[in-house]
């Protein structure tokens, strides 16, 4: 069975980040908010980039490679153990907990910022960075819930 295992937020109240890391706080639980990704982060008001969803098995395989992997350094905000995100295909929906729906945008590649908090070039991570999704059903999540694919593509 999938599971979220791990839910980062950069509140919007967060000073801006430092060159060395991303400013994550770590959750027990959220609200996916349709259009606004996780309540109260101030990353996930773009309407096609609301959450960057990796899973922990390939977060593993980068941690041996010398990433920096701790909560929320690779960019995630939602981890998922027992999937491989990097397979999902474009437009295909996961359920998260009980009601909370993303649908995948596209696959997720870095940038720049990434970059210099790895102090290594993306392509390094390539295809290692899981998925871009967007809330289509909101609802609470928590570590721990059941994570599982509704609509394949």
């Amino acid at each position: 069975m999938s599971e979220i295992v791990s839910i980062v937020y950069k509140p919007e109240s967060a000073q801006r980040d430092a060159p060395e890391h991303y400013t994550r706080v770590p959750l027990a639980s959220a609200t996916l908010v349709v259009g606004g990704g996780i309540e109260g982060d101030r990353k996930g008001k773009h309407p096609d980039r609301q959450l960057n969803i990796m899973s922990l098995e390939t977060l593993g395989r980068l941690r041996a490679e010398g990433f920096h992997t701790e909560p929320g350094q690779m960019g995630e905000q939602i981890v998922v153990q027992g999937l491989d995100v990097a397979a999902l295909a474009h437009g295909a929906v996961l359920q998260l907990g009980e009601a909370a729906r993303v649908e995948v945008v596209k696959p997720r590649t870095g940038c720049e910022r990434f970059e210099a908090v790895q102090g290594r070039p993306r392509e390094q991570a390539a295809e290692g960075l899981g998925v871009v999704a967007r809330v289509v059903t909101g609802g609470p999540i928590r570590v721990g819930d059941a994570v599982k694919i509704v609509v394949e593509r």
